[in-house]
């Protein structure tokens, strides 16, 4: 089992066909179990949904290409921060969210301390160290 209670054949199970819906529940489980042991090597895939509460208004230049920031509410209360790769997504100009946008989205949740912490990978492209495919749809536009 990993620290998460997410035992490995379930968690390369979930990264080989991802979940049909979103999973707040897990996500805030997970969430909890990393607050609790602190940072670890362990990426987990995760489905969420939530409406838009922030996004930055222009797109940021990083070491790995052109990303993209915003928000959302997962609970009352809870939000977690999504990171967009533009170089790699089939999407329009930045930004194609607005404050109150539904979204669902499929990705890599990183933890490294309570203050840095997100879902990346939320695109169509897969790496050596993450093999599940991410996308971001928002009211019902699918952004890969």
């Amino acid at each position: 089992m990993l620290a998460l209670g997410l035992s490995a054949s379930a968690g390369e199970a979930f990264a080989q066909t991802g979940a049909a819906s979103c999973d707040n529940a897990r996500f805030l489980t997970d969430q909890a179990g990393l607050m609790q042991t602190g940072p670890t090597r362990v990426d987990l895939p995760e489905h969420i949904c939530g409406k838009v509460v922030s996004f930055t208004r222009r797109a940021r230049r990083t070491h790995s290409g052109v990303h993209a920031y915003f928000v959302i509410s997962v609970a009352p209360g809870r939000t977690i921060r999504i990171v967009s790769d533009l170089d790699r997504m089939n999407a329009p100009s930045w930004p194609w969210v607005r404050v109150g946008d539904r979204v669902d989205v499929v990705g890599r949740y990183y933890f490294d301390s309570a203050r840095a912490q997100g879902i990346d990978w939320t695109h169509h492209g897969t790496g050596r160290h993450w093999s599940m495919p991410g996308y971001v749809e928002v009211n019902g536009t699918r952004y890969e």
